[in-house]
């Protein structure tokens, strides 16, 4: 991990503005980088089984039974490992009064009292963002040896049962019907799901579902929930880890993250780093992977116009 030193980030005067916003509406709702389940090896399953379909039975009195068996899926996914680093100098540390003097030199307090801390803080919220992110869109990697990475897989790309694929067409009522239908036939527990996406498409739903107020000082409408006749779906945006052109319906109760709980460390944490040199040197760590039960019970629209 690079040094930081004096010259690489200078000090200036005035509040501090965080230009990125740090949500992570996904991860969060099933239990952030420290809920969910423990896991004892990288790759955990889960498992899956499904009923005969039915039909009218014609037995004459007296048979003998006709004996049969369903048999048991599995689903695997895999954790991986998520880890930063921090390494600020001695003099950067203790330079709390030096500020950089390009440009307007205004008065006013340093924003950053604490650079190594300060920057730790960062690590942990872009930690989230990455998890949330691999969470939505992770490819799922095993490697054999370790000259690979292991890389869990993501709800979106565990979809494959439940997908209406729009061919870049605006959203419409239909898609989100031939969606909810493809749920419904492949037993999904309709009314569970939670929609996800990113403004855009958030903004068909609301332009396709909603009704104008009754009110002439307030105009415009904000749809949270639909109403379908295979249940209720809330809505919620998420900025980092849906793609522009997707909505997922998401069972939120068969999501969690799986953890490797590190002993005497935790599932997710820092640390100082052996002293080698003059500078605060830490790290954030981290095992982690998703679990999200049988993907027949989400969907997902896909390639919807984005403008």
């Amino acid at each position: 991990m690079p040094l930081a030193t004096s010259y690489d980030l200078p000090n200036y005067h005035g509040e501090l503005f965080n230009l990125t916003p740090s949500v992570t509406p996904f991860l969060s709702a099933i239990g952030g980088l420290t809920g969910g389940e423990p896991a004892d090896a990288p790759e955990f399953a889960f498992n899956t089984y499904d009923t005969a379909a039915p039909s009218q039975p014609a037995i004459l009195e007296g048979a003998a039974p006709v004996s049969s068996h369903r048999t048991r899926a599995q689903r695997t996914n895999i954790t991986q490992i998520f880890q930063y680093g921090v390494d600020i100098s001695y003099s950067k540390q203790a330079f709390t009064g030096q500020f950089d003097q390009t440009g307007l030199n205004v008065n006013g307090p340093n924003a950053v009292m604490d650079e190594h801390d300060w920057q730790l803080g960062l690590q942990i919220e872009k930690a989230a963002r990455d998890v949330n992110y691999t969470f939505w869109q992770g490819v799922y990697q095993k490697p054999v040896d370790n000259t690979t990475a292991r890389r869990s897989r993501g709800i979106l790309t565990a979809i494959t049962t439940n997908v209406e694929d729009a061919a870049t067409a605006a959203l419409t009522s239909a898609h989100v019907n031939a969606l909810l239908e493809s749920m419904w036939d492949n037993y999904a527990r309709m009314g569970m799901q939670v929609m996800f996406s990113k403004l855009f498409q958030k903004q068909q739903i609301s332009a396709i579902y909603g009704y104008a107020p009754e009110d002439r000082n307030v105009g415009g409408v904000n749809i949270e929930a639909i109403e379908t006749d295979s249940g209720r779906f809330g809505m919620v945006l998420d900025r980092d880890g849906v793609p522009d052109g997707v909505i997922a319906f998401v069972d939120l109760s068969l999501c969690y993250p799986r953890f490797h709980v590190i002993p005497g460390k935790g599932a997710f944490f820092t640390e100082p780093m052996a002293k080698t040199k003059a500078s605060f040197e830490s790290q954030l760590y981290g095992e982690i992977g998703l679990e999200y039960g049988p993907e027949e019970w989400h969907g997902k629209i896909i390639n919807l116009a984005t403008a």
